[in-house]
């Protein structure tokens, strides 16, 4: 790492704080806001620590939802609101076939069912409700 680069993740630092807790809100709004939706569900937070929530992954199942991961991608860009999948596993990348894995379950799990919602700590709660209100109304179709 440069030194320039240490000190700007140094005075990021005075700040930290503040961008969990606002990425825990905006969490935490997501799973009220859609967690009563059957086939959506939000990971529960261990309980031996505290996750920053910098990503707000939504998991989905299809059957009981009606549409999968990618439709709900597509249905949400289509109305301006960026969303991507979870990250591929590294064992499911091409330059990995053939290697030698241990386990991968959970993680193609998640990758499978998984989307990344929009979760960046200036993120208004006016833009966050326009992401729910979306996600709801593809449960009605």
């Amino acid at each position: 790492m440069s030194n320039l680069l240490a000190a700007v993740g140094r005075a990021q630092l005075r700040t930290l704080e503040e961008r969990v807790q606002a990425r825990r809100a905006i969490f935490e709004r997501y799973v009220r806001g859609l967690s009563h939706l059957p086939g959506l569900a939000f990971q529960p937070e261990a309980p031996w620590g505290r996750h920053t929530r910098w990503l707000s992954v939504m998991l989905v199942d299809e059957e009981a939802f009606g549409l999968g991961p990618e439709a709900i991608r597509q249905a949400l860009e289509a109305n301006g609101i960026e969303t991507r999948p979870v990250w591929k596993p590294l064992h499911l990348q091409p330059i990995f076939q053939g290697a030698e894995k241990v386990g991968g379950e959970v993680a193609e799990s998640l990758f499978r069912r998984g989307l990344c919602l929009p979760s960046g700590s200036s993120l208004a709660q006016e833009e966050q409700d326009r992401v729910i209100q979306a996600i709801q109304s593809l449960a009605t179709l």
